[in-house]
């Protein structure tokens, strides 16, 4: 979350992208950095122990959230 206010900070559009393990710590993450919302993208928990063939799968099926995360707007303070 640091890294996506840090980018946003410097004009360039962001999103939030982790796994569903981090879905409430986010919120709480954004909400202490001033977000009132942030264009984020969840994929299934966990990540670390797939082969790369399903994390490319994961990627693959989150691409297009991705894409409409960073079309919409940017986040709301």
């Amino acid at each position: 979350m640091h890294d996506f206010a840090a980018l946003e900070a410097r004009g360039v559009v962001a999103a939030f992208c982790a796994s569903t393990e981090f879905v409430d710590a986010s919120a709480a993450q954004a909400r202490a950095l001033g977000y009132r919302e942030v264009p984020a993208v969840f994929v299934p928990h966990p990540i670390q122990d797939r082969t790369d063939d399903e994390t490319r799968a994961l990627a693959d099926a989150a691409l297009d959230a991705v894409l409409a995360a960073v079309t919409t707007g940017g986040p709301a303070r």
